[in-house]
C-alpha cells in the first residue's frame, strides 16, 4: 500500500485556485525494471545495476532497497559492494529496456494532463491544475501510482504541491511508494530545521558558501538578509531565499525547446587522476554527443562539463562558443580546457560528462565561417557525413580514432544497449497527450 503523508483537506477536493503539481519519481528504477521483467528471479532480493561486472571493478549505478539496507550505495565499486553484501546480484545495464519502460511511464502521466515535463528517464512533473475531471489531486496521484504498479510493475513516489520545487522535495520524503503533500504553509515546520544542502537546487559548494555566511539551515536562509545574499551570490541570492520560503513560479514545460540539450555522462571504474585518461574519456563523450547532435540536425552554442569526485560531490561548468559547432574535435578541446581550468591537477575524478546546450537547427543557423579555415569546412563536413554513414550501417565501432581506445566505460558508450544515462531523453521526443508509444 502507498504511504500517504499529510494529505491536507484541500488536496482531497478539486483545486479551486492556484496550481497543483505532481512530481513522479520511479523508485530504484533500473533495478525495479529487472524485477518487473523477471520477478521470480529478482523480486525482493539485493540487486545492483553496474558496468564491467566481469572485471569486478565496475561502478554501482543504482541498487534495490534490500541492497541499500545491507550497505550497498551508488558509486561503490562492484568488489566493494560484494564485500558488504556477498549475496548481491549484479546485473549489467540494459538501456533499451529502461527506455521502453520510460515511454510507457510517460504515457500514463500524459493520460491525466498535457502538461508533462520529463526531467530524466524515470521522473517527471505533471501540472494537474486543470485535470479535475479525473478526481481530486490525491485521487489523481493515487490512480497514477496504482497504474504504474499494475501496468509496469514498478514502485514510484509522488509529491503533491503548489509548485515544482515543493513537489520535488515532497516526492523525496517517502520512498519507496509514497504519496506526500507539501504546502507552502508546511515549509517552516517540515523544512526549516534541515541543512541548506537538503534544499533542492543547492549543491555542496553553494552550501559551503552559505556556511561561511553563518547560514546553515533552510530556515536561516529563509530569514537571511536579501541584500547580503545578492552581494554573495548575485541574482541567484534572492532566488535562494525564495526557494527556502517554498516559493517557485517556474511553469511545467510540456514542450521544451526541441532538443534543448544533448549530453552523456559516464561513471569511471576507479578514481582517475591522470590527465591522459581523463582526456580519453572526454574524447569518447564528445564523439557520441556530437553524433547525436548531428542526427538531430542541430548546432551547439554551449559546452558544459560535469565532474563528480569520489565523495559524490558534483560540479558543472560551461562556456559559450564563439561559433556554434557540430564537431567532436571542437567540443573535446573545449571540454578539456574547462576541466583543466576548473579542476586541480591530481584531484581524483569518479564521473565525467559533456552536455551540449543552447541548440539551434543547423538549417536555419547563420554561422560565421572562420577566415582562415573556411575552405576546409566543406571537406570536413563531407568526411564527417561519410563516417556517419559508415557507422550508421556497420555500427558505432566501425571507425574510431586511436585516442578513443581503452578499457574504461567511456569506450562502451557506443553500445546503446549497455550504455546510457538517466538524463538522455531522446526516446521521449515528440511525445504528447494521446500518443501510444509502448514497445
Amino acid at each position: 500500500m502507498p504511504v500517504l503523508s499529510d494529505s491536507g483537506p484541500e488536496y482531497g477536493r478539486p483545486a479551486k485556485k492556484g496550481r497543483v503539481i505532481l512530481h513522479i519519481d520511479l523508485n530504484a528504477f533500473y533495478c525495479s525494471v529487472h524485477e518487473a521483467v523477471e520477478p521470480e528471479r529478482y523480486r525482493g532480493k539485493p540487486l545492483a545495476v553496474a558496468g564491467s561486472v566481469e572485471l569486478r571493478k565496475g561502478i554501482v549505478v543504482t541498487s534495490s532497497y534490500p541492497a541499500r539496507a545491507r550497505g550497498v550505495r551508488t558509486g561503490m565499486q562492484v568488489r566493494q559492494a560484494l564485500r558488504v553484501c556477498p549475496e548481491l546480484i549484479v546485473i549489467p545495464p540494459d538501456f533499451d529496456l529502461y527506455r521502453s519502460f520510460s515511454k510507457r511511464f510517460m504515457n500514463i502521466a500524459y493520460s491525466y494532463s498535457p502538461l508533462v515535463e520529463a526531467m530524466s528517464i524515470d521522473e517527471c512533473y505533471v501540472d494537474i491544475t486543470g485535470s479535475g475531471q479525473f478526481g481530486t489531486p490525491l485521487e489523481i496521484a493515487g490512480t497514477i501510482q496504482s497504474r504504474i504498479r499494475a501496468e509496469l510493475g514498478l514502485p514510484c513516489s509522488i509529491g503533491i504541491a503548489p509548485n515544482k520545487l515543493l513537489a520535488k522535495m515532497a516526492s523525496d520524503m517517502k520512498k519507496p511508494n509514497g504519496l506526500t503533500v507539501l504546502r507552502i504553509r508546511d515549509v517552516p515546520r517540515k523544512l526549516w530545521d534541515k541543512p541548506c544542502a537538503e534544499l533542492y537546487g543547492i549543491g555542496t559548494r553553494t552550501a559551503e558558501k552559505l556556511r561561511k555566511l553563518n547560514i546553515r539551515t533552510i530556515g536561516q536562509l529563509a530569514a537571511a538578509d536579501e541584500s547580503a545574499l545578492l552581494q554573495a551570490f548575485g541574482a541567484m541570492g534572492p532566488a535562494l531565499k525564495r526557494a527556502a520560503n517554498g516559493r517557485d513560479d517556474s511553469p511545467v514545460q510540456p514542450e521544451r525547446e526541441p532538443n534543448k540539450s544533448i549530453g552523456h555522462t559516464t561513471t569511471l571504474p576507479q578514481d582517475y587522476t591522470r590527465l591522459s585518461d581523463i582526456r580519453r574519456v572526454f574524447l569518447n563523450l564528445a564523439d557520441q554527443t556530437c553524433r547525436r547532435l548531428r542526427r538531430h540536425g542541430m548546432l551547439a552554442h554551449t559546452v558544459q562539463i560535469t565532474i563528480r569526485d569520489p565523495q559524490m560531490r558534483t560540479i558543472t561548468r560551461a562556456s559559450r562558443l564563439a561559433v556554434p559547432t557540430e564537431w567532436a574535435d571542437e567540443v573535446y578541446k573545449e571540454a578539456c580546457r574547462l576541466f583543466e581550468r576548473e579542476w586541480s591537477a591530481g584531484v581524483p575524478v569518479r564521473l565525467l560528462g559533456i552536455t551540449l546546450q543552447n541548440l539551434e537547427p543547423k538549417a536555419s543557423a547563420a554561422v560565421q565561417l572562420d577566415l582562415f579555415s573556411y575552405k576546409e569546412q566543406p571537406r570536413k563536413q563531407e568526411l564527417s557525413r561519410a563516417m556517419d554513414r559508415i557507422r550508421d550501417k556497420f555500427g558505432e565501432d566501425a571507425i574510431l580514432t586511436a585516442g578513443m581506445l581503452g578499457d574504461d566505460p567511456s569506450t562502451l558508450i557506443r553500445n546503446h544497449k549497455m550504455r546510457g544515462t538517466s538524463l538522455q531523453l531522446d526516446h521521449l521526443k515528440g511525445m504528447k497527450q494521446g500518443d501510444s508509444l509502448q514497445e
